[in-house]
């Protein structure tokens, strides 16, 4: 009895090990700390008063379309004949390029653009800032890989969207503790952790493509 126990709690374990890693994963690829700057440049000409109104509908946009790619991603892969492979090697090398951005920072922000002015809606906060193209790839893959565990899936996205909600609806109070170099050196750092998450994402897809040739 008490070895049974003993599996049945290991399996427990190991799957919330899993889903923690899986939202510690997604929270570095929505990277809030290093969008702080973007989407206070971005909210600068809207009022005051508007600005966390309009955050926290962009947030919420983003999380639908997570929810979506996460749920329906498997059935748009049937439809258009695409491999898992070919998703995850897709999402790695975006992943990658992600993450040399957040290393090495273009002049246009993460994702290469210029700031739009004007109150925004959907783009560029909801996308692809938040739900980027890396993260709707991840999604996929998850929901791809290992459709029967998506509540696991569903439950480590929340995890990190509430958080990174948390921290971009904070944006100005963390801006003014932590400073341009501070934001920047985390935003480095959680680069450097990302790229290697791109990596092993990489690897895994050519391990797979070999078992099946």
């Amino acid at each position: 009895m008490p070895l049974q126990v003993a599996i049945v709690l290991s399996c427990l374990l190991g799957r919330r090990m899993d889903t923690l890693a899986v939202a510690f994963t997604l929270f570095l690829i929505i990277d809030p700390l290093g969008n702080i700057p973007i989407f206070m440049s971005v909210l600068k000409p809207v009022e005051s008063a508007r600005r966390r109104r309009i955050l926290f509908r962009e947030l919420l946009i983003s999380l639908v379309l997570m929810l979506g790619f996460l749920w329906a991603g498997p059935f748009a892969l049937k439809a258009l004949d695409l491999s898992p492979e070919a998703v995850a090697i897709s999402g790695g090398l975006i992943l990658m390029i992600i993450a040399i951005r957040m290393i090495f920072p273009s002049r246009g922000g993460i994702m290469g653009d210029e700031e739009a002015s004007g109150e925004p809606l959907i783009v560029p906060l909801a996308t692809p800032l938040i739900a980027g193209p890396s993260i709707l790839a991840t999604l996929v893959l998850l929901s791809e890989t290992s459709p029967e565990r998506n509540v696991d899936w569903t439950l480590a996205l929340l995890a990190a969207w509430v958080i990174s909600a948390v921290i971009l609806m904070m944006s100005e109070k963390l801006f003014h503790i932590l400073g341009t170099r501070g934001l920047k050196a985390i935003e480095r750092l959680m680069g450097m952790i990302l790229i290697s998450i791109a990596v092993q994402m990489l690897l895994n897809a050519f391990q797979g493509i070999r078992f099946v040739s």
